[in-house]
This record gives C-alpha cells, structure tokens and sequence, in this order.
C-alpha cells in the first residue's frame, strides 16, 4: 500500500465518522426527543441558530472531505481493486 492510499483512507473513515457524529448532533424540526434533548441543553434561541450555523458548516466541510477522498480514491484505483505487489 502507497502512501497516498494509507492518506485517503484515514481522512475517509475519519469524515465518515465526523459526518455521522455531527448529522446527529442536529437538531430535529419536529416533537421527538431530539428537540427535547436541545430546548434542555440551548435556553436561547439566538444561542441556537448560533451552534445550528457553526454545525452546519461543519458538517459540509466533513461532508466535502468525504467526497474529495472518494473521487480520490476513485482516481488512484479505478479498477476498484488493490493490487498486490
């Protein structure tokens, strides 16, 4: 295995697992249990359209990294197999 490969595996598991952690995080717009989660956790609503911006740009940017270390991948290994050398 090259380096480039090691690279864009590691930013690919770790973006993945930064996108779950943060579409999570998201508040829901509905009466479940994640809006009774927030309105205990944020007693403001300027302080939540503040964390609410700051996740969603998170979010794009893991979202954008995933993606990036897809193409990437896709680039180096178009067969879809790792060879053995």
């Amino acid at each position: 295995m090259n380096a480039l490969l090691i690279i864009l595996l590691v930013l690919l598991v770790i973006s993945g697992l930064g996108l779950i952690l943060f579409i999570l995080l998201h508040s829901g717009k509905g009466t479940g249990v994640s809006d009774m989660i927030a309105s205990s956790v944020y007693s403001t609503q300027t302080g939540t359209s503040i964390v609410e911006k700051n996740l969603d740009r998170i979010t794009v940017a893991f979202a954008i990294i995933f993606l990036l270390c897809l193409i990437g991948l896709m680039i180096v290994y178009p067969q879809g197999h790792i060879a053995q050398r």
